[in-house]
């Protein structure tokens, strides 16, 4: 799955072109045919679109700040928008109507509700599932720290940091969504489901189903099971066996929790918890589940395992896995000690007085691994495909006609695209306003106009290496804490000057490549690129106006939101997202990387992960060179081996576990065996289960939780793994509540 350069070429008209695609799975996917007399952008796009952006945005906000967090499938929303464009269809008039003081015509109805005009839609209507990383900032600066936050600084926070990522989009667009060897495996998964849907079949084969009946049926049966873990048995999340034997043993619950041990022995029965971390199991090809597999038994029981038992930095005073903060007594750290309350800034001399800063040897080594990551995704990029990138640089601006053409970049050029000064003007624009939303209004957020610059700097560093990747292995590397770490040196002691800083580098980062990812949807749906910026747009400014709203709203209207301690028993407004916002806000913004890690921190040889991850690609680059006969060395990815590590410190050992089972099983039994089957079916069943778990938790949380009705009180209630003393210190003379003495 590289960036192959030597696929076969056909000659025409003196122009090297590619036959078809080079990539098999796009071939095997993606027609070689379009229909330009489509249209797009109708009364129905408008008429709907908007509407469900804005009930999206309501709901997915509404849902984030609770104890298990939702993830809302964008493919219920995809069924849900092509039964009302098809009503509409069948039930609008298609008479021309003219709109008044224009010249301007339009018809209610131009025709059937076809792919192109519901792909379109869907872009628009699902801007509302991106949350709004200011959102994020509200909550941790009001209920954190207790201080206000401007609303209309919050608004113009979330509108430039998402802008700006589309500026950026469109200086890569070429290299990123023209390139045929840049061919997204989840994008495919969208493609086919798209397709899958607009077939028309009127009758049931004579044996089998249609991809559109088995997608209703995956649904059903998901939606129905899901109502035991969502409901009766939440408990199914995690179950932990050991923890049920050895009810009173600190070390024999360390070894089988689920949620905060090694989780031996245990296993979740709920799709929702087998996905929610790392996503579907059922998309991701055998390589990659094999390299994320060896990272997670790496990690897990080898690395920090020894770093625990050996007590290394004093890691058996604390829980082996935890994102909460301690102080030296191997108790929760008292952040309000160390930060001034008039400015919130950092109190050097307090902070002598009371304590360092300790983490749990997982959260520890979870932040090395992805400092590993970061660096391991640019090394992995140059060694591979820097040679093929900077060619590609070159002749991109020399001449118009790409090196690398191919059937779909062909039938593409039917379409007029976006003019390069679109997109500038929506990244000066962005840039001024932010820093405007930083000077203009005291000193709410902490952060210097230097700071949106250099933000900038970072995303224009990082948008190509990290977009390759995720173009072609379907793997992103975040640069949350590059960010952190960057602005931690460079203006410290400032928590919410650093979560600011991370808006504008991480959240633009994440939405331009995630606005390439929708071009490259809209390359393969062959859909007008003029026509997928406006939708774009439109509902990114529709999606952050209700989402940074209704943060707004909840934060007024929850008495002790995101307070577990002063919360009714079973409320779900827990809010462990903004929670570990909080911790990393003071790990790098109170504290800072001087006294964490380097040079005066406990944990300064954390730091030699960024030059592990520097040279490990560059080992598996001359390996590959070395043995040109062993093709699965190049299927070796370094970033993917030792990425996602902080999602497994909050998730937990069981949702991993899982997930890689699911992982293996599905590609060495259904993909090897019934490779028919899985042409077939395999994208449709992955839908299925995600949107069958989305409808019961989002009609769970609306129809019951929001009357204070959680589940069944009984043992199973627990979403937790009932391995309680698993979060006990092990190191003798330190006494915690709760737990019993080492």
């Amino acid at each position: 799955m590289g960036l192959v350069m030597e696929n076969q070429k056909i000659q025409s008209g003196g122009e090297d072109e590619i036959n078809d695609s080079p990539i098999e799975q796009v071939r095997l996917t993606i027609p070689i045919t379009d229909d330009p007399t489509l249209p797009t952008l109708t009364f129905r796009t408008w008429a709907i679109g908007p509407i469900t952006c804005m009930v999206l945005a309501f709901v997915k906000e509404f849902l984030s700040y609770r104890q298990n967090p939702i993830r809302l499938s964008t493919t219920c929303i995809q069924i849900l928008l092509l039964g009302l464009g098809k009503l509409m269809a069948s039930t609008l008039p298609s008479t021309l109507l003219k709109v008044p003081g224009t010249n301007w015509t339009f018809s209610m109805n131009p025709g059937p509700f076809n792919i192109k005009e519901h792909v379109l839609l869907c872009v628009l209507a699902t801007s509302g599932l991106s949350v709004p990383s200011s959102a994020t900032i509200l909550t941790v600066r009001k209920v954190f720290y207790h201080k206000y936050l401007n609303f209309w600084v919050g608004l113009l926070l979330t509108l430039t940091s998402q802008m700006l990522g589309y500026g950026f989009a469109g200086i890569f667009m070429k290299f990123l969504v023209n390139n045929p060897y840049m061919w997204y495996p989840f994008t495919l998964v969208d493609v086919f489901f798209y397709r899958s849907i607009h077939e028309v079949m009127k009758s049931r084969p004579k044996r089998g189903i249609t991809k559109f009946q088995f997608f209703i049926l995956a649904t059903v049966t998901s939606f129905a099971y899901a109502i035991v873990p969502g409901y009766f048995f939440p408990s199914l999340g995690a179950l932990s066996v050991v923890c049920w034997l050895w009810k009173d043993s600190v070390i024999a619950q360390l070894i089988g929790s689920g949620r905060n041990g090694f989780g031996i022995g245990s296993f979740a029965l709920d799709w929702n918890a087998i996905a929610a971390y790392s996503g579907n199991p059922l998309v991701y090809p055998l390589s990659t589940i094999i390299n994320m597999t060896i990272g997670f038994i790496f990690f897990l029981y080898i690395i920090t395992p020894i770093a625990y038992f050996t007590n290394s930095n004093n890691a058996r005073h604390f829980p082996f896995s935890s994102t909460r903060l301690f102080d030296k007594y191997g108790h929760l750290y008292n952040v309000s000690k160390v930060v001034k309350d008039t400015d919130l800034t950092f109190n050097s001399k307090a902070y002598q007085g009371y304590s360092n800063l300790y983490l749990s040897v997982v959260y520890l080594f979870a932040l090395g691994f992805e400092f590993a990551a970061v660096t391991a995704s640019l090394s992995h990029f140059i060694a591979f495909y820097g040679r093929d990138a900077w060619q590609q640089f070159k002749q991109a601006y020399v001449s118009s006609n790409s090196s690398n053409e191919d059937v779909h970049n062909r039938l593409m050029k039917k379409y007029k695209p976006v003019p390069q000064w679109w997109y500038l003007a929506i990244l000066i624009t962005a840039v001024g306003l932010a820093i405007l939303s930083c000077e203009a209004f005291g000193d709410q957020l902490q952060l210097p106009y230097w700071g949106i610059l250099f933000s900038c700097l970072l995303i224009l560093i990082f948008v190509l290496p990290l977009g390759i990747l995720q173009a072609t292995t379907g793997q992103y590397i975040s640069l949350n804490l590059i960010s952190e770490m960057l602005v931690g040196y460079i203006y410290p002691g400032k928590p919410i000057a650093n979560m600011v800083f991370k808006a504008y580098s991480v959240t633009a980062e994440d939405f331009a490549l995630g606005f390439i990812s929708e071009l490259k949807l809209a390359h393969y749906m062959k859909i007008a690129p003029k026509s997928m910026f406006v939708a774009q747009i439109i509902g990114t400014f529709v999606s952050s106006v209700v989402g940074f709203a209704t943060s707004w709203w909840l934060l007024s209207a929850v008495e002790h939101i995101c307070d577990p301690k002063n919360l009714p028993k079973g409320s779900p407004w827990t809010c462990p997202s903004m929670n570990n916002a909080y911790s990393t806000s003071v790990v790098w913004g109170v504290i800072g990387p001087q006294r964490m890690f380097y040079p005066h921190g406990l944990y300064s040889k954390l730091f030699y992960f960024f030059f592990i991850g520097l040279i490990c690609p560059l080992l598996v680059w001359v390996l590959s060179k070395f043995f040109p006969e062993k093709k699965w060395i190049k299927d070796i990815n370094v970033s993917n081996l030792l990425g996602g590590k902080l999602a497994l410190a909050v998730g937990g050992a069981t949702s991993f576990l899982s997930f890689m089972t699911v992982g293996f099983v599905y590609n060495l039994v259904v993909y090897r065996k019934y490779k028919d089957w899985w042409a077939k079916y395999s994208y449709v069943l992955s839908n299925g289960l995600d949107v069958g778990v989305a409808f019961l938790s989002l009609l769970t949380s609306l129809c019951l939780g929001m009357n204070d009705i959680y589940g069944v009180n009984w043992w199973g209630l627990d979403a937790e793994d009932h391995c309680p003393l698993a979060q006990c210190p092990t190191a003798p003379g330190v006494s915690v509540d709760g737990c019993p003495a080492p």
